[in-house]
């Protein structure tokens, strides 16, 4: 497929206009479709599958429309989140990094840290280096396989291998310019899963929690999970400080 088609075709869904998804600018995000993982608490289970092109009245935009819109606010916004699903998937990612680079726009990352082969060739590239990188641990890597339900390309391979790897990867990165996310989701993440999690990191990493929505769950028993009270999330994040010392629930 050609440079053109790529950026032609209808590829994700487009936020025009962010304050919070990237630290410090207002931006704009972009959700491709397309995922190697099937978290059951996902509430953006529509992304999830990369053939659909209209499910439920979304409407899929293009990355041609993305960075037409960045070039017309481009006095207004200065970044652009790219998220999923898993971005790192779709091939037209480096090409949109580029354009929208060349346009004075910096560029945050969205990864799941499933894919360091993808994740080391973005990194490397002078062109295409993100600004920031936002990396998702699910829960301990030995609960991948069990609860996460990853696509057929990861079956076979070492899930905590390539977690490690992306994260050495990523904290590479000059200036700290990234963080490690993680869903606090009762029974998926307790915290022996918190002291998994840890032993991937770099001591001064940034790690930063999220409440469980149970609404929208792409395993619709995930709808009926309590989430945790805001005393047993405090409880799960102050373990987690001791260990990492940049521990902020947000």
């Amino acid at each position: 497929m050609t440079d053109d088609e790529l950026l032609t075709k209808p590829a994700g869904v487009l936020i025009k206009t962010t304050l919070v998804d990237f630290p410090g600018c207002v931006a704009a995000t972009f959700f491709l479709k397309g995922c190697n993982l099937r978290c059951p608490y996902c509430y953006n289970w529509e992304l999830v599958s990369a053939e659909s092109e209209n499910q439920n009245n979304i409407q899929f935009v293009s990355c041609a429309a993305v960075l037409e819109h960045l070039y017309k606010r481009k006095n207004v916004i200065e970044g652009l989140v790219i998220s999923g699903g898993e971005p790192l998937l779709n091939p037209v990612t480096p090409l949109l990094i580029k354009k929208a680079k060349s346009l004075g726009i910096k560029i945050k990352l969205d990864t799941n840290g499933t894919l360091p082969d993808a994740l080391e060739s973005i990194v490397k590239n002078l062109e295409t280096t993100p600004d920031f990188i936002a990396m998702d641990i699910k829960t301990s890597p030995e609960k991948y396989k069990e609860k996460i339900h990853t696509a057929e390309n990861l079956k076979d391979k070492d899930i905590k291998k390539l977690l490690e790897r992306s994260v050495k990867i990523i904290s590479s990165l000059s200036d700290k310019n990234y963080e490690i996310r993680t869903v606090l989701v009762p029974h998926l993440v307790e915290k022996e899963d918190i002291k998994k999690i840890a032993e991937l990191l770099p001591e001064n990493a940034a790690w930063r929690f999220a409440q469980f929505r149970n609404e929208n769950c792409l395993d619709p028993s995930y709808n009926d999970i309590i989430p945790y009270t805001d005393r047993e999330l405090s409880e799960l994040v102050t373990f987690a400080k001791t260990l990492i010392k940049d521990s902020v629930l947000r």
